[in-house]
């Protein structure tokens, strides 16, 4: 159907047709009177509620999202940012000039935002008052031409007008319509929760979009690594990495404790999935208000603490071990955490001996180790040694011994798994080769001149790293989720559409009726609905005998037999 043709068929409605949806009329100044100042603000702001509008501030929001998504974001990892301003020197000026390093908090990101947030509310509310009118109106009356309309039918029928209508009536309502006598017609409506669904999920939008706004101001979230029989207390102190939305204060920080009992990790042995995690959890005592309560974190299945959740989120090994100084004296002895390099927990790390090491002329210095430790050995006689399987059947650790200034007190942030070597020396044997020994669990490294020695325990303890966080909108955010999809799911699949039944006397006296319906959009079912409602009719005013007779068309004579040849007649 062209425009032509539906203007004029809306025309030719009028009421009937009009009001089938609460969308904003487009209009433009193109080829209009000429506009002033608050013209072009009207138009403007028509524009701008327009759900066009809406749609491709939409597009344009989820497509600002993929440089956060791509490139390190100072919010989430400064030192992924540093590293990669590093690595690209070119690109990094005219990315801190797009501000692709705070795409959240940029200018553009947010004034995409914003304009969303604007044109969705201006879109939405007009539409709403809208909408409460409609439903606090009747069906308009039928139009004058009923066999405009796209699903149309007619019968006639010796039942009384008013009993027709009566009829309709009951069948409309019995089928939850809207209906109600308006003149010589019955006038019908159903699927109002098509335009119900189409506001709730632009509702929605804003609810996601209030609730994503929210989250980022006043959001918490930190990392701390355990060791088994250590604990943490969520204060700012007991973090290792913390960050905060701009509107967030400490003293909201969610006041309770834990420790990790044990750490469970069980894998896969045999088969292309050789190594995967079968097991993976973690045993904690959690307290808050005094109460002590054990529970079990694993991955996806955070502890909640009031408005906190803890997420496990890696693990790895802590091998024990002593350093004596020369004379036998225990100068260090603990835990000390591994950092996975691999997916079988080839780990590195360093020992670090700040105080109480004394040389063998009793000056102070401190001590140093770099560690690779594998918890499955292999690579013997390969110069190098790898993990070959992420639980512990064969721990081996290679350590590298230095002393001097660990450099802990110059005021530059050091990483703990790493050593600074620059102002220590590492420790020779008298080839001049470096110390640098593989040892089994249970064994010690002599130090070289009397300096002491180094002992990897038996007893090898695992770590838990977790994430604590505080995000006040989700729930909220999941919420507006749901609301979208329902409020989606029933503007695609729910039709509104109109009814009417006329019936009036003929001319002979005999019940004319009849019945068309209109909808929102063209569709299969509208005329599938309305020859239902017609049987269903038709039980009350059956079509009159004259309506129902059909030409049945007189048989054909039937061709006489053909004489039979004159010598089989003569016999």
């Amino acid at each position: 159907m062209s425009k032509t043709d539906t203007t004029e068929q809306q025309e030719g409605l009028g009421s009937a047709g009009a009001q089938l949806s609460t969308a904003p009329q487009e209009d433009t100044a193109i080829g209009g009177p000429a506009l002033g100042v608050i013209g072009w603000f009207r138009w403007f702001w028509r524009q701008l509620t327009s759900m066009r509008v809406a749609l491709i501030l939409l597009f344009m929001l989820s497509l600002g999202a993929v440089p956060g998504s791509l490139i390190p974001q100072n919010s989430a990892d400064e030192l992924k940012v540093r590293a990669f301003k590093d690595a690209h020197e070119t690109l990094t000026p005219l990315y801190e000039k797009l501000q692709f390093f705070d795409v959240y908090s940029s200018v553009w990101f947010s004034a995409i935002y914003i304009l969303l947030f604007v044109s969705l509310i201006g879109c939405i509310v007009p539409r709403s008052w809208q909408f409460v009118g409609q439903l606090r109106s009747r069906p308009p009356g039928a139009p004058r031409r009923l066999d405009r309309l796209p699903a149309y039918t007619t019968w006639r029928t010796e039942a009384e007008p008013e009993q027709v209508r009566a009829a309709a009536l009951a069948v409309l309502k019995g089928r939850r319509f809207r209906a109600h006598t308006a003149g010589n017609a019955v006038a019908a409506e159903k699927g109002y929760l098509r335009e119900a669904g189409n506001l709730a999920f632009h509702v929605a939008l804003i609810v996601m979009l209030v609730a994503f706004a929210w989250g980022q101001l006043f959001k918490s979230e930190g990392g701390k690594l355990i060791v088994e029989g250590d604990g943490f207390s969520n204060t700012l102190t007991q973090y290792d990495d913390f960050k905060s939305g701009s509107q967030f204060g400490t003293d909201e920080l969610e006041p309770f404790s834990f420790t990790l009992d044990s750490f469970t990790g069980t894998y896969e042995k045999n088969g292309p999935q050789r190594g995967t995690p079968r097991t993976f959890e973690a045993a904690v005592t959690y307290s808050q208000g005094g109460a002590d309560k054990k529970t079990v974190i694993r991955v996806n299945e955070p502890l909640k603490v009031g408005d906190s959740k803890v997420y496990l989120i890696a693990h790895g090994y802590a091998p024990v071990v002593t350093v004596r100084d020369g004379r036998g004296k225990t100068v260090f002895h603990g835990a000390v955490p591994m950092l996975p390099i691999d997916n079988n927990i080839t780990s590195t790390g360093a020992i670090k001996v700040m105080d109480g090491y004394r040389d063998k002329n009793g000056k102070k210095e401190q001590l140093g180790f770099t560690a690779l430790f594998v918890p499955t050995f292999a690579g013997a006689g390969k110069g190098t040694m790898f993990s070959q399987f992420p639980a512990l059947d064969f721990p081996v650790m290679a350590l590298t011994g230095y002393h001097g200034d660990l450099r802990v007190n110059s005021g530059l942030p050091q990483n703990v798994y790493q050593l600074d070597t620059s102002k220590m020396k590492q420790f020779k044997i008298d080839k001049g080769t470096g110390v640098a020994q593989r040892m089994l669990a249970g064994e010690t490294m002599t130090l070289p001149d009397g300096a002491g020695s180094i002992t990897f325990e038996k007893d090898i303890k695992e770590w838990a790293s977790f994430q604590i966080s505080q995000q006040p909108g989700n729930g909220l955010a999941l919420t507006g989720a749901i609301a979208a999809i329902a409020g989606l799911t029933g503007s695609l699949f729910i039709q509104r559409r109109r009814v009417w039944v006329r019936a009036v006397r003929g001319e002979d006296g005999v019940t004319v009726v009849e019945m068309a319906g209109l909808g929102r959009s063209e569709s299969a079912k509208l005329p599938e609905e309305l020859g239902d409602l017609a049987v269903a009719l038709t039980a009350e005013a059956p079509p009159a005998a004259d309506a129902v007779k059909e030409d049945v068309p007189e048989p054909a004579e039937e061709p006489a037999e053909d004489p039979a040849p004159s010598g089989e007649a003569d016999k």
